[in-house]
């Protein structure tokens, strides 16, 4: 195990700072009618999974 001599020291500041507009959050992108079909599909199988589980106790 290394043991570290002082302390720890802190990190580099950025050289630039980060935009913004990339730091509000994500962005879900669904252009095409298939990723569109696959993210309802799965929002719905999700629910499906739970209702079944919910029944099944």
């Amino acid at each position: 195990m290394p043991v570290r001599e002082g302390p720890a020291q802190p990190a580099p500041p950025p050289k630039q700072p980060y935009p913004a507009g990339k730091a509000r959050g994500g962005e879900i992108i669904l252009r095409t009618p298939l990723r569109r079909a696959v993210f309802v599909g799965g929002l719905i199988g999700m629910f499906v999974l739970l209702l079944v589980l919910a029944l099944a106790t």
